[in-house]
């Protein structure tokens, strides 16, 4: 009797989130509503005992709105942020350190003669699991490197993407033309 009500409850505020994310004017209040619209459609995967399929939903959906939501946030910051000297050298060299760790690691996985494929036959042989925990199993075992490929390509486009909302010193923001002559101003 409980499971109608709660499918009910989680299916209405569904639709209305739904309706409110079209019909709010400010985008802020849109992706909040947005995000709450995916928490509610997690709720019926969890009423449908697609437990693993909920978490994914919140973990991926809400939490990729809100980074979304974060880069709409810092693409439209205004200011100027030029970075020289002493910052700019450091972060390179943290990049390239980063990069050079990264590289090390890559290759003494593949020095190891690293394959795909379960770690052991004894993964073969236990006991029967649960949805979640045999996908985990594959997951960290059979499927472990595209996963970190696909977590590097995911990390390199958000990175990507802050640089290109961030811009490039003061010839990103061309100065706005003058009211006369309709030429770029000099201040």
């Amino acid at each position: 009797m409980i499971v109608p009500a709660l499918f009910i409850a989680f299916a209405a505020l569904l639709v209305g989130c739904s309706l409110m994310v079209i019909l709010h004017r400010n985008p802020v209040t849109s992706a909040l509503f947005l995000v709450l619209a995916f928490c509610s459609l997690a709720g019926i995967y969890l009423l449908l005992h697609a437990e693993f399929v909920a978490m994914v939903q919140v973990i991926v959906y809400a939490g990729a709105i809100m980074v979304l939501f974060l880069f709409v946030v810092m693409y439209l910051n205004l200011k100027l942020d030029v970075e020289h000297g002493v910052h700019l050298a450091l972060r390179r060299g943290a990049g390239w350190l980063l990069g050079a760790v990264l590289l090390a690691e890559s290759l003494w996985f593949f020095g190891r003669h690293w394959s795909a494929g379960p770690a052991s036959s004894d993964a073969a042989m236990a006991a029967p699991l649960g949805n979640t925990q045999a996908i985990g199993l594959l997951l960290y075992s059979r499927y472990l490197f595209p996963f970190e490929i696909t977590s590097i390509l995911l990390l390199v486009a958000m990175v990507g993407a802050v640089v290109i909302a961030k811009g490039r010193g003061p010839s990103a923001h061309p100065a706005p033309p003058d009211a006369d002559t309709g030429t770029p101003g000099s201040a």
